[in-house]
């Protein structure tokens, strides 16, 4: 028997997001599914701004309307002078306490039309908002845009320093450590900086602290990608104690793109390519190379022959802060070997902003040089293009490790290159490794292509019935509304 509407269970649930844009794309997708997959639930979001940003307006003007799914955009706070990333982004969740304790006093207020408080998600970078949780006495479950094995060697690590006085200088002296979420041990130079760098200790510890605080955790991922890694939650005594609920992948198959004439043209480009055989080099919103770093990715590009797009980003001048910006074409010509530009023009673009999404979902692109960023794994795997890995920061290094050794899924460029917070890069990766990247993942021997599309196949099953994320995605539902008396 149905019930009648007005009387449905209904359940709010809070989303706190973080401020960066990857992490809120993620973050309106799982929100649009969740919502989809049970009309009990209103969801509400509480939008953060960095002061002088305006990279998530566009994401979120792309939002369908509906009266499920609610956007309150939080007073803008200003932040004290001369703040680094890490602390500014502290003192703005600070900051923002008691807006987030005032909108949701706002929403209990509506608890007769929209049902009660059922649940706090918050971003893995805003485990802080858990408090304001409790003090509404309704679980927190954290929201975790990267993969399960990461999420693990996080925790498993953090373990290992709290409970057995481990540090990051004996970390250093290993080459590898064994990993309950990794089927093979974990090279220490595939480790992310802020784990092994002794600078950095304090904030890792208490960044997984917050980690280990939830009543679950989201993870963007899907157990026929991580298998070894989503068991190892249900069987290993120091991962056991958490819940997890991998219901990814979430991506927007069919984002808005910027209407440039710009990504009209390099979509037309590519209608006129054969089928899988351009290389798509893009390494993220923040991603960006020094001149000599691009003058051995040039030459790399030129002496494997085949056909490419290039993005190409410049530095912003206060480095990985900010958001690195598009070239104008008389800096391209001076920055990249003489001629380049003419000698290539037959076969490949190089470009800026790229719209990475259509780029991959495109039926001529054959290969992706990647710094590995979740997102735009999860989103190659989906499209069914292999990826030569080439890391750059934060947890960029343990992705690439796993794709290339864990999954094979991926070759190697450079498992271990890195880039500091001030934009220094460890060194230089010649133009002969980078060919053969290129060369390995476009190469026909088909055994890494196979792979990929077997898994392209089932990242587009796992959300269906009877799929993996489908059914953590109801188990998520039914604790959620378990929350809500009857």
């Amino acid at each position: 028997q149905a019930q009648c509407i007005s009387t449905m269970k209904k359940a709010q649930v809070v989303f706190i997001p973080s401020s960066g844009l990857s992490h809120l794309v993620s973050t309106l997708e799982f929100a649009k599914l969740l919502i989809n997959r049970d009309n009990r639930l209103r969801i509400t979001v509480l939008v953060m701004k960095f002061p002088n940003t305006s990279e998530a307006d566009a994401c979120i003007d792309s939002l369908p309307i509906s009266d499920s799914l609610r956007i309150i955009n939080l007073p803008e706070t200003s932040l004290p002078a001369n703040t680094d990333r890490r602390s500014a982004m502290n003192a703005l969740l600070e900051a923002q306490k008691p807006h987030v304790k005032q909108a949701v006093s706002n929403l209990t207020a509506e608890e007769q039309q929209h049902g009660p408080l059922a649940a706090f998600v918050v971003d893995m970078f805003c485990t802080t908002m858990i408090d304001v949780a409790k003090e509404f006495s309704v679980p927190a479950l954290i929201f975790f845009t990267s993969g399960v094995a990461s999420l693990g060697l996080m925790l498993h690590l953090h373990t290992l320093f709290e409970r057995d006085n481990f540090d990051s200088t004996q970390l250093l002296q290993m080459n590898e450590l064994a990993v309950p979420s990794f089927a093979n041990s974990v090279p220490i130079n595939s480790f992310p900086s802020f784990m092994i760098e002794k600078e950095w200790e304090s904030f890792f510890k208490s960044y997984v602290e917050g980690l280990k605080k939830p009543d679950g955790i989201i993870v963007n991922s899907f157990e026929e990608l991580e298998s070894h890694a989503v068991r190892s939650f249900f069987s290993h005594p120091d991962l056991a104690a958490l819940p997890i609920y991998p219901v990814g992948p979430l991506l927007n198959p069919e984002p808005k793109t910027k209407n440039t004439g710009d990504s009209d043209d390099i979509i037309k480009w590519l209608d006129n390519q054969p089928l899988s055989s351009v290389v798509f080099l893009c390494f993220g919103t923040r991603g960006f190379f020094y001149a000599d770093q691009i003058q051995e990715i040039a030459h790399a590009i030129e002496n494997s022959g085949v056909r490419f797009l290039w993005s190409l980003r410049k530095p912003s001048p206060n480095g990985i802060m900010s958001l690195p910006s598009d070239y104008p074409l008389s800096d391209l010509v001076s920055l990249l070997p003489e001629g380049f530009l003419d000698r290539t023009s037959e076969i490949g673009k190089v470009i800026g902003w790229a719209p990475q999404t259509q780029i991959l979902a495109h039926p001529a692109t054959g290969g992706f040089v990647s710094h590995c960023g979740w997102n735009s794994t999860l989103e190659s795997i989906y499209f069914g293009v292999p990826i030569a890995a080439w890391p750059l920061y934060a947890e960029q290094q343990v992705n690439a490790f796993e794709l290339v050794c864990e999954l094979k899924l991926g070759v190697e460029i450079a498992l271990d290159y890195r880039v500091q917070f001030n934009g220094e890069h460890n060194y230089v990766v010649t133009a002969e490794k980078i060919e053969r990247g290129i060369k390995s993942v476009l190469s026909e021997d088909g055994e890494l292509r196979k792979k990929v599309k077997e898994m392209s196949e089932k990242s587009r099953k796992t959300l269906s019935e009877r799929g993996f994320s489908y059914t953590y995605l109801g188990s998520l539902v039914d604790y959620i509304m378990n929350q809500v008396r009857d």
